[in-house]
This record gives structure tokens, C-alpha cells and sequence, in this order.
């Protein structure tokens, strides 16, 4: 039968790369690829298998719609419009995108030029409608930008290579993100080739360990922004990383959106974005869809300990039939979860995320995700803050889930580099005539994108590198009083009244808002070592005396509110005094941490 001779010869294949470490196929390898050095890659090749076997025992197949493909123009056009400067195509002048180009960096405002370039050329080229010249809206020769890709440049010292084939013992290294990751980039390497065909190292220990410096502005994590904020935030990273790319003379390959018929009720192969719909309806604000929440609970409670979790599969028509027994029951709370073997319950896990008509790690940039293999940490995190909110939250909570299984090693007999080889097929998924040889292009990247997610995700989600922050914020200045109001009345009407009794401010005092507390407000005095959690104690200390029911069992922090920014829930570590430099006409308000 077909199937059997596909088997035969992907078990071919897998003999083959498994025993020769990775030796380049007889198609040709891209720039992208890598080695695992003496690893056997038979894990992965038997999860692909795993995955064709029971995608043709009857499970229902996506339908995946033609897509006409993209002159080059067009990609420029979809790209200009995804970074918040599709006025640049209609011609409009329209202060959004006016206000997004004066923020830009010379390596970002070069990368805009080049994308528009190309795009002002392809129209011209098809007899299309008149285009602006760039030199109108950059004020410059567009001679300068006349190259597709700057010279390929590398970093003096930044964290290259993460886990590569090197003699060098891993050692920790401190990252600090006040500058432009492509600004930095300052140093030619000697020999550009020695970064193709790099080879992973298996053992963890050769990943190197990193420390976050904090900046006076703290932290800021994901979610500590409003929905619009976040939006900002990604336009401001889509620019970035491709100025990054440019200057290390790599091409940010992109895919142009798929159009993926998936279902429109149901759980399995259901858009994350209805799945959340639906569910809010029943727990409003919730992230991360209901049904996976409870496949990652279900493991955490009885499969961590496991042996073999996620590698040993469970059996097939078990997880047939549980999957349609799901889809009835589980919305009634009807569903027997007691039933579920923890090699099913995987199964079943790895089969939502399969079946997800846009893979959890979006299309778009999934070459991107791919060149990973030769680019930094950096990189890796600014394409996290391109995910949409869904995808990125559902990845973090799957994420931790993967994290908690690597620290129970001992028992379960999984490490970092086992789970992220069983991981990667079912999360970077192939979909077109030639996903096989793509698969075996991209094993070993693809398992070691995995482990760099998994083992650097506290740093990957929880922070948003500070030059796109600081960027941000001079986006938001030309319209600061009408963005301050909308952030205020969004969240809560009480703070107006409070404001009524208050008077002018003087130059470094702020009036900090508690609607909440019995000490509704109060000025505070900044100086240089004020930090936000030196307020909240001021206003615990006051408000001691006084019981809050609305108060006493949620953690309270400190808000910036209006400005140059839409809502920022401050790091207890922030200065204060700076942060209110950064925005002086900023509100600041204590209130219960948003879920």
C-alpha cells in the first residue's frame, strides 16, 4: 500500500540522518539548516510517523484554499500595511503613520525605505496608480537604500549561536535592550560562511544562561499593556526585526497568509480566536481556550511522573474515540476525565495543536522561525511579540506545561532536548506538496527552536525588549490627551469623581488615584530612588488602619495611565521619578492587577 511504502521510506530516512548525524539529503539544503552533532534524530522521525499514521486513520482533514501567490510588490504592500504605514500606499497623510516614521531608528527607517522602494517600482513596473517618491517622505536619496539587504554585519558581543557546535563552555551572559538589537550590530564577520550548517549541541548545558538587566523603567511584560498598546508594540517589532535581518544580510522570508477552511463550532480544529469567543462567554477575560486548559491540567495532575510522556504514544482509537466523546460532552461538564490514560491525554493535547487551522507558531513567519538556527535570542523574541495575543498566550501556557515535564526528568525520563524533538513536528507543521522534504530541511532547527522557547521563555514572554517600549511611547505623543481619556474611562469611572477635588501639581509630585482603597488619593514627592512599590506600602501603610474588602486578597499595582501610553501596569522596580520624566502627563492609579 502507498502508506506502507511511505513508511518504509521515511523509516529510511530517519536511519539515514539518525546514523550519519544529519548528512545533507540528496536535495539540496538551505542556508538555514543545521546538524545535531552524533544525535540520533529517531524521536522526531517516529512522532512524524505518529502524526501520518493517525492522520489517515480517519481524522478530519482542514481544507486548505488556494492562495494566488505574490509578486514581490504585493508582499511589500501586505508588509507596509501588518507594520501601521499603509498610508504610505493610499497616499493619505494621515498623523498615525507620520507619527510611526518619526520614532524610527536609521536602521528601521532604512528597512521601511528599502520595502517601500520595491513596492514604488513593482507599481510602476505594472502601470499602476501614481506612488509617492520615497524621496518625499524620507527627504532623502532613495540611492542610499538602492540594495535589497545591507552588508551582512554580526554583533561585537551579543548572544550568538545559542547552543551551536562551539569549544567554549556555556557561560552567563547579561542582556540589556536599551539599544536597537539592529542598531548594535557594528562588526563584519571574517568568514560569513561558518555560520551555514552550524550543528547543535544535545547536551542542555551547552545553552548559555542569560540575566535580564533591568532598565530605571523595570520590566515590562506582556501582559502589562492594554490589547491597543500590544498592537503598537508589534508593528514597532515587525519593523525591527526586519532592520535586524537586513543588517545581518539575512532575508526575512515571509509566507503570505493561508486561507484554512476550519470548523466553525466544535473544540479540535476549531481558530483559537472563536474558540476564546466562546468561551469568554462562559469566563470572561479568560486567554487561553478552556479546552486546552484542561488537557494541560489533566497532565499536570497525574502525568508528569510518567515515563515516556509525550513520546510513547497512547493508543490510536482510544484517542479516536475520546476526541469524539469530547467534542459531545465536555461544553455539558459531562466528560469523564478519570477515563483518560496519560499517554491518551497527550495524544490528545498534541492533536488540538495539530489540528489548529493556523499553527500555533503563525504561518507568516514561519521561515523566519526557521533561520532562527543562526541568529540570537533577540530575534527569537521579537518574532514572539509579532504572534497574535491568542497564539501567544495559548504558546506561553503550553510552554510552562512543557517546562514542568523537563523538571520532573528523573522520573519521566524526558529532557529538555526529548521533548522538544517530539514538540517540534507538531507544532511546526508542513502543509504543502513537499512537506516531507521540508520536515527533513528543518528537523534539527526546528527541535532546537523548541528548546530555546522552552528554556528561555521567562525572558521570551515576560519581556518587552526597552528601545521598542521607549519607541512606542514617542508614537503616542502626538496624541496624548485624547488617547489618556479613552484609558481612563475604559477601566473605571470612579477615578473621574476622585479627580474633582484635585488641585495643581507641582514639578516631580504626582497625585497616585485608589478608587479602591478608603484612601482614595494622595501626592507623593518623587525623588531619584522612589520606586513604584515604595507607593503602594505608602498607601498600605495609610490604608492599615481601614479595612478593604475590594482590597484585601488581590494584588494591587501601580498604573500608568494616559500620556504617551494607552495603560502600563508599572514593575515594582520602576523609578519613578524617571517614569514620570518619560511621560509628565501620565495619570497614576493603584487598582488589582488584571488576570
Amino acid at each position: 500500500r502507498s502508506h506502507s511504502r511511505a513508511v518504509i521510506e521515511l523509516r529510511r530516512e530517519a536511519r539515514m540522518l539518525s546514523n550519519e548525524s544529519l548528512r545533507p539529503p540528496m536535495f539540496s539544503r538551505s542556508n538555514s539548516q543545521a546538524s545535531v552533532d552524533s544525535t540520533s534524530m529517531e524521536d522526531f522521525w517516529c512522532e512524524v510517523e505518529s502524526i501520518k499514521e493517525n492522520s489517515e486513520q480517519g481524522q478530519e482533514e482542514q481544507t486548505l484554499l488556494e492562495v494566488k501567490p505574490a509578486d514581490e510588490g504585493e508582499l511589500e504592500a501586505e508588509w507596509l500595511q501588518d507594520v501601521g504605514l499603509s498610508t504610505l500606499i493610499s497616499g493619505a497623510e494621515e498623523e498615525d503613520g507620520q507619527a510611526l516614521l518619526s520614532t524610527l531608528t536609521r536602521t528601521q527607517a532604512a528597512a521601511v525605505q528599502r520595502r517601500y522602494n520595491t513596492y514604488t517600482q513593482t507599481m510602476r513596473k505594472k502601470n499602476k496608480h501614481t506612488v509617492r517618491d520615497v524621496r518625499d517622505i524620507f527627504g532623502v536619496n532613495d540611492s542610499s537604500v538602492s540594495g535589497k539587504y545591507l552588508s551582512p554585519l554580526f554583533p561585537a558581543n551579543s548572544c550568538l549561536d545559542c547552543g551551536l557546535d562551539k569549544d567554549s563552555p556555556s557561560v552567563t551572559e547579561e542582556l540589556s535592550y536599551e539599544v536597537s538589537f539592529s542598531e548594535s550590530i557594528t562588526v563584519v564577520p571574517k568568514n560569513r560562511e561558518r555560520h551555514n550548517n552550524q550543528r547543535f549541541k544535545k547536551d542542555d548545558s551547552a545553552l548559555p544562561k542569560f540575566i535580564v538587566r533591568k532598565s530605571q523603567f523595570g520590566l515590562t511584560e506582556v501582559g502589562d499593556l492594554s490589547l491597543e498598546d500590544m498592537k503598537k508594540i508589534r508593528n514597532l517589532s515587525l519593523i525591527e526585526l526586519t532592520a535586524f535581518y537586513d543588517a545581518l544580510g539575512i532575508e526575512l522570508k515571509r509566507n503570505r497568509t493561508e486561507r484554512i477552511k476550519g470548523r466553525e463550532n466544535g473544540l479540535f480544529g476549531v481558530p483559537l480566536a472563536i474558540l476564546l469567543e466562546n468561551d469568554q462567554k462562559k469566563v470572561p477575560g479568560i486567554k487561553v481556550p478552556l479546552i486546552f486548559q484542561k488537557l494541560l491540567l489533566k497532565l499536570e495532575e497525574t502525568g508528569l511522573e510518567t515515563e515516556g510522556i509525550l513520546r510513547v504514544p497512547g493508543s490510536a482509537s482510544r484517542v479516536k474515540n475520546l476526541r469524539q466523546e469530547i467534542e459531545i460532552k465536555f461544553n455539558e461538564d459531562t466528560f469523564d476525565w478519570d477515563q483518560v490514560r496519560n499517554n491518551d491525554a497527550a495524544g490528545l493535547l498534541k492533536m488540538f495543536i495539530r489540528e489548529l487551522p493556523s499553527p500555533l507558531f503563525t504561518v507568516e513567519y514561519l521561515p523566519a522561525f526557521i533561520t532562527l538556527v543562526k541568529l540570537q535570542l533577540q530575534a527569537l523574541h521579537l518574532l514572539i511579540m509579532l504572534l497574535p495575543d491568542a497564539n501567544r498566550d495559548t504558546a506561553k501556557a503550553f510552554l510552562q506545561f512543557l517546562k514542568k515535564i523537563v523538571a520532573n526528568e528523573g522520573k519521566n525520563k524526558m529532557n529538555l532536548w526529548n521533548v522538544s524533538m517530539i514538540v517540534a513536528p507538531n507544532v511546526f507543521i508542513y502543509k504543502g506538496k513537499h512537506a516531507n522534504q521540508e520536515e527533513m530541511q528543518a528537523a534539527a532547527t526546528t527541535a532546537h527552536i523548541v528548546r530555546l522557547l522552552i528554556k528561555y521563555q521567562d525572558i521570551l514572554w515576560t519581556v518587552i525588549p526597552i528601545f521598542v517600549f521607549l519607541g512606542f511611547r514617542a508614537e503616542y505623543s502626538s496624541h496624548t490627551e485624547t488617547r489618556k481619556h479613552a484609558a481612563i474611562s475604559a477601566w473605571n469611572t470612579q477615578l473621574t469623581m476622585v479627580k474633582l477635588i484635585s488641585t495643581h501639581i507641582p514639578e516631580g509630585v504626582i497625585r497616585v488615584y485608589a478608587p479602591l482603597h478608603s484612601k482614595v488619593s494622595m501626592a507623593i514627592q518623587l525623588n531619584s530612588q522612589t520606586k513604584a512599590r515604595d507607593i503602594l506600602a505608602r498607601f498600605h501603610c495609610e490604608n492599615s488602619h481601614a479595612s478593604s474588602k475590594n482590597t484585601e486578597v488581590q494584588i494591587q499595582r501601580l498604573y500608568e495611565i494616559g500620556g504617551n501610553i494607552g495603560l502600563h501596569c508599572l514593575d515594582p522596580d520602576a523609578y519613578m521619578l524617571d517614569v514620570y520624566r518619560a511621560n509628565p502627563q501620565a495619570e497614576w492609579v493603584i487598582k488589582p492587577k488584571s488576570s
